[in-house]
């Protein structure tokens, strides 16, 4: 949908950040109003991730696992596995930003995955990666629920399509 058509607000009411004003919805059959219940399902990357400039990445990504109470060596494990596939440095550009908060909304293994623009501000190469991912993701099972605006993005992964229009 156009600028301005809710995508980001259906996203946010549905990850539970935002409530409803009208209407019931439900995630993995938890119901939205249950904010507890559905964020044990949700993992969630806004259009502008949450990155602390003061933090590693491996130090964000474990503080933000000690959130979800995740055991540390396993946690650990996939912390390094998604830093080495995105090939994460210390320094971090509006891409790795970007990167860094895809792993953080995936680190908990979540059956459903909000992304919100994900390749948004993207070179092609981290894009692709980013792409990548996310068709992993839905070949091992997960739902992927995905807000762009490019089209071949769709036609490449998506299985079902919905179009919000302005009023």
């Amino acid at each position: 949908g156009p600028n301005g058509s809710g995508k980001t607000t259906t996203m946010r009411m549905l990850t539970t950040l935002t409530a409803p004003t009208s209407g019931d919805a439900a995630i993995m059959g938890t119901p939205v109003a249950d904010r507890d219940g559905v964020r044990d399902h949700v993992g969630y990357l806004p259009e502008e991730p949450p990155v602390f400039d003061e933090l590693t990445g491996r130090e964000q990504l474990r503080y933000f696992a000690r959130l979800r109470d995740l055991p540390p060596a396993p946690t650990d494990d996939r912390i390094d596995r998604w830093l080495d596939r995105f090939d994460l440095a210390a320094d971090y550009s509006k891409g790795m930003r970007q990167k860094i908060g895809l792993i953080q909304a995936l680190l908990h293994e979540p059956a459903v995955v909000f992304l919100d623009e994900p390749t948004s501000g993207l070179d092609p190469r981290a894009a692709r990666t980013v792409l990548d991912a996310i068709d992993d993701l839905t070949d091992n099972g997960q739902t992927v629920f995905l807000s762009t605006h490019i089209l071949s993005v769709v036609e490449e992964l998506a299985d079902t399509v919905g179009v919000l229009c302005e009023g």
